[in-house]
């Protein structure tokens, strides 16, 4: 099994591309200038001491070189033994609104981050727990299926934003029915739902939806984001910050639908919270999912990884040794052999 256990090094690639640029940039800069003296041609002829192509090979060599680094810090792993082990814990889904409501400013820094902030707690107090995330609008995805990987489901929370679902809307039901169809994998053991949103479900019939979930032994619980008094919705555009306006002109208003959210928990047997601009006390929910019924499934995990920075960081050095020893003078052996054979062509030519 081969992963990298520092992928953010990743990043170090666009610093590369941006040296590319600016190099090639430089080039071409100096060609223009050279074109105002005379022909480049000529004028590089008469510069015979440094070679162009060596200038070329060790830039190259220097741009190898940091691509190794890159690869190099951002450790490379092999895993050398695959293992089995077993692991009780619960399936928890989290339903995330993610429709232009929860842009809404009316708890800081908005609706859709201060969501975002409590997954990220939810996630650290599980344990053992599988965790699914469905992120819905006007219509549901699965943004990430059932893991124990914390980190991976940290990492698709917080790429979660309003734009990756075009359809608009707040399908509450629809979220539901998809959780259910993907995620009952065992229709007799309880599973927890989280349901995160502002409650404003304009779409379907989510109380329908929240009762099959329920049949289908899913524990609802639902949070909700923001105030009774409401907030106007942000939008951007050319860059100006303005607030989404109703057909007559009017700047709309989106409200927390606090009813609405528990009727949904009532009939799924959950917690109801609402955050209103203070961080809410999530323990409720916690302390009920660690009291359900644990599940057994199986792990396979890859473990005893093993490092392997070294090897691209000695390609790394390598190169620039290489680029180090290469100078960009021309070899006055191979010009005089050149010029040699320059000479006798013009001369069998007359």
């Amino acid at each position: 099994m081969f992963a990298w256990e520092n992928k953010e090094f990743f990043w170090g690639f666009l610093l590369i591309l941006f040296l590319l640029v600016l190099f090639f940039v430089q080039r071409i800069k100096v060609q223009q200038n050279l074109a105002r003296f005379g022909d480049v041609n000529l004028l590089q002829s008469l510069s015979e001491e440094n070679s162009k192509k060596k200038h070329y090979f060790k830039f190259f060599l220097v741009v190898l070189s940091l691509i190794f680094v890159v690869f190099s810090l951002a450790n490379p792993l092999l895993g050398t033994k695959l293992t089995e082990g077993k692991r009780q814990g619960v399936d928890v889904v989290i339903l995330l609104d993610v429709s232009n409501s929860m842009k809404a400013e009316d708890v800081k820094p908005n609706r859709l981050e201060r969501a975002k902030q409590m997954i990220m707690k939810l996630i650290d107090n599980l344990v053992n727990d599988r965790i699914g995330i469905i992120v819905f609008a006007g219509e549901p995805y699965v943004q990430l299926p059932l893991t124990t990987d914390y980190s991976a489901a940290k990492l698709f929370t917080s790429y979660v934003d309003t734009d990756i679902i075009p359809t608009q809307g707040t399908a509450i039901g629809a979220a539901i029915d998809l959780a259910v169809e993907r995620f009952n994998f065992e229709p007799n053991r309880k599973k927890a739902m989280i349901i995160i949103t502002d409650g404003e479900n304009h779409e379907d019939d989510a109380i329908s939806a929240a009762e099959n979930a329920a049949k289908n032994n899913f524990v609802i619980h639902t949070i909700g984001m923001g105030t009774l008094e409401g907030g106007p919705i942000p939008i951007y555009v050319n860059g100006t910050k303005e607030f989404l306006k109703d057909q007559s002109g009017a700047v709309v208003t989106t409200k927390l639908d606090p009813v609405m959210l528990q009727k949904i928990s009532a009939v799924g047997g959950g917690e109801f919270i609402s955050n209103s601009g203070v961080d809410p006390d999530l323990s409720q929910i916690v302390e009920k999912i660690a009291r359900m019924e644990k599940k057994e499934y199986e792990r396979k995990i890859f473990s005893n990884f093993e490092t392997q920075f070294q090897y691209p960081l000695f390609f790394a050095v390598l190169f620039l040794l290489i680029e180090a020893f290469i100078s960009e003078r021309r070899n006055k052996y191979l010009v005089a052999l050149n010029d040699f054979f320059q000479k006798s062509i013009k001369k069998n030519e007359k």
